[in-house]
């Protein structure tokens, strides 16, 4: 169960071509306003029965995710997973501390685990590996294909994903071994739910930055003789001097009124904004987490963190699962590994609750102190030895009872 001696790579330097990801053909993306329409025209395109393409959504998905809120949602809940250590044994369940050790510290671990749960966000994933350095220092390496580039319900590779050129990947040679496939062909993720609540959220945002431009520094307006010429151009001169305030020039004959709105102190929007981010938090974390201040308590948090620690708990059996079932077997087909190999997760445990336990029982029953070190984080050497105390001697002198 040790790390197996690679074959030699391609001459280093040179571009394999029959590699996906170096087939790709980058795309320049200009940054244009989304909105509902824009997600309605993306999903058609997704869900469509013959000849679907999934480019426009996975664009959306990248423009969403540039929000504050979402990638904080998004981070706590994967990074939590990525930062719980696992261990690889055997069959019988004794664990390669050594082989553990070294797949703990390879970057390419992270990435097949940052693309399973990326299956989880945006429905599909699909990694290819290759070799990397010389020598010794001769390593794994995992990229994650642009999924813009994946058609995974048909099962086609787009080099230019605008294009009709298309490779089926699945039918490669390579496919199980170094291409590796996560997530439902049909589903879209559940950042498809998400979009909708960004882009009005991203609409109530400019809206009150409209706003606040109008309360903030009104508009100025000028009346004058728009037909002549010489006093129109003194106007201009004249309001562009007064300030960065926003102006304008109307006849003398003309009249402007301001209108009047219901309610002009922003709270309509700000209202909008918090109702998009609990969904969004409700959505990633399963919770409204950390966000209500008013009526937040400690309590609450604590079953709000209980809740996405469900989550994670969920996650981490999804990627016990595909490794188990999908990138151990490849891993040994290509020689990165061999004999029996399990991968896992320790079992979670409730540390407050079992610390309760623990100081209950220590009156009674005498402790593992490697155990105790081990699963709290203590550092304890041994046992105190505890003197009791000699029984009070009391004099009773002649004159005591007088």
């Amino acid at each position: 169960m040790a790390v197996q001696k690679k074959t030699a790579p391609a001459k280093a330097g040179a571009l394999d071509n029959t590699k996906l990801v170096n087939q790709i053909l980058q795309k320049s993306m200009s940054r244009v306003r989304q909105d509902i329409g824009s997600w309605n025209t993306a999903l058609t395109m997704a869900r469509k029965a013959e000849k679907p393409k999934r480019h426009l959504l996975y664009n959306l998905y990248d423009e969403i995710s540039i929000d504050g809120l979402l990638s904080s949602q998004l981070g706590n809940r994967i990074l939590k997973s990525l930062a719980t250590s696992f261990t690889i044994s055997d069959k019988s369940g004794k664990e390669n501390e050594e082989l553990t050790a070294l797949l703990q510290n390879k970057i390419w671990v992270n990435e097949v685990n940052k693309a399973i749960i990326g299956s989880i966000t945006h429905g599909h994933s699909v990694i290819e590996f290759n070799w990397i350095g010389e020598g010794e220092a001769q390593d794994l390496q995992c990229t994650l294909i642009d999924r813009q580039n994946i058609e995974p319900r048909e099962g086609l590779f787009y080099p230019d994903y605008n294009a009709d050129k298309f490779v089926a990947y699945r039918e490669m040679a390579e496919y199980g071994t170094w291409i590796l496939e996560f997530g439902n062909p049909k589903e879209l993720g559940l950042l498809n739910s998400a979009v909708p609540h960004v882009l009005f959220k991203r609409f109530a945002q400019s809206c009150w930055s409209e706003l606040c431009e109008i309360a903030g520094i009104p508009p100025r307006v000028m009346k004058t003789d728009t037909q002549n010429v010489a006093m129109l151009r003194r106007a201009e001169r004249m309001m562009k001097d007064m300030g960065a305030a926003a102006w304008f020039i109307i006849d003398e004959s003309e009249k402007f009124e301001w209108a009047q709105a219901s309610n002009a102190n922003g709270d309509v929007y700000q209202k909008l904004m918090t109702f998009c981010n609990n969904e969004i938090s409700m959505l990633i974390s399963g919770a409204v987490m950390g966000q209500d201040t008013v009526n937040g308590s400690n309590s609450k948090e604590k079953t709000m963190q209980d809740t996405l620690q469900t989550l994670v708990d969920a996650d981490l059996s999804l990627i016990e699962q595909y490794w188990n079932t999908k990138v151990i077997p490849a891993l040994i087909n290509i020689g990165v590994l061999s004999g029996d190999c399990v991968f896992s997760y320790p079992e979670t445990e409730d540390i407050a609750q079992l610390w309760t336990m623990v100081k209950d029982s220590m009156t009674s029953y005498e402790m593992d102190v490697e155990w105790m070190n081990s699963t709290f984080g203590l550092k304890i050497v041994k046992a105190k030895q505890v003197t009791s105390p000699e029984p009070t001697k009391l004099s009773l002198g002649g004159d005591f009872f007088v």
